[in-house]
């Protein structure tokens, strides 16, 4: 019986890296932001490769859902589906949610509101998909992991995702092959060039975050958010 994990990450986190341990394992296939094309059909947002991910994505959510709850060639010991929070819209049904086990990858809000406005100006809380994560965490819970902790001591973080989502850790989820991946959203030629360089996870870097002034109450709002999470995460 496949396990999916459905892994719930703001952006501007290590989240394809995350993708690439999983995809690491020889019993586990791997989905790239599968809601993308959806996100962006309904709220008409001009992203880079924009065309590209709508005619490669299904954009009505009731197919992503049927595809990702669905059978498998092969049935795989593993389905890891990393999805983005924020394209969570109001409008998509949560029941299909049910059938899968979630995960949740969060990051400290200065990190990433210093990271976005570098690449997409001002975003707001919902961009950084903070209310979305909780919402999905309080309804069905599941392990949390910190960024942080996982650039600190990957075998150690990794180990105890792989026990709260109910399967053994593999050594092999901490070095990959560079380079891009059949599995790899159409977007990658756009994101992308860091992890394809990558054979692991990088350092964590502690310097300070960076974060503009006018978006420090950005900061502030997210705090609740990522606390109460933060609070359960995996040791």
């Amino acid at each position: 019986m496949t396990i999916r994990v459905a892994m719930w990450s703001g952006p501007r986190n290590i989240s394809t890296a995350m993708m690439r341990s999983f995809g690491s394992r020889a019993d586990t296939v791997v989905a790239d932001e599968p809601l993308y094309a959806h996100y962006l059909a309904e709220t008409g947002l001009d992203h880079p490769g924009r065309e590209e991910i709508l005619a490669a994505q299904p954009t009505r959510w009731q197919d992503v859902a049927r595809w990702l709850t669905g059978p498998l060639p092969g049935e795989p010991a593993v389905f890891y589906q990393k999805h983005m929070t924020h394209h969570l819209l109001p409008g998509i049904g949560r029941d299909w949610l049910a059938g899968l086990r979630h995960a949740f990858l969060i990051r400290e809000p200065e990190r990433v509101v210093a990271s976005y406005a570098k690449v997409r100006g001002t975003p707001t809380l919902e961009d950084l998909g903070y209310p979305q994560q909780r919402e999905i965490f309080r309804a069905f819970g599941g392990p949390v992991v910190d960024a942080a902790d996982v650039l600190r001591d990957p075998e150690g973080t990794l180990r105890n995702l792989c026990t709260g989502l109910g399967f053994a850790f593999d050594p092999a989820m901490l070095t990959w092959a560079p380079g891009p991946r059949p599995t790899d959203g159409a977007w990658a030629p756009h994101w992308y060039a860091s992890v394809h360089a990558s054979t692991g996870f990088t350092p964590y870097d502690p310097a300070p975050a960076d974060v503009p002034p006018h978006l420090h109450p950005l900061v502030d709002a997210a705090r609740p958010y990522y606390e109460e999470l933060a609070a359960a995460r995996s040791h």
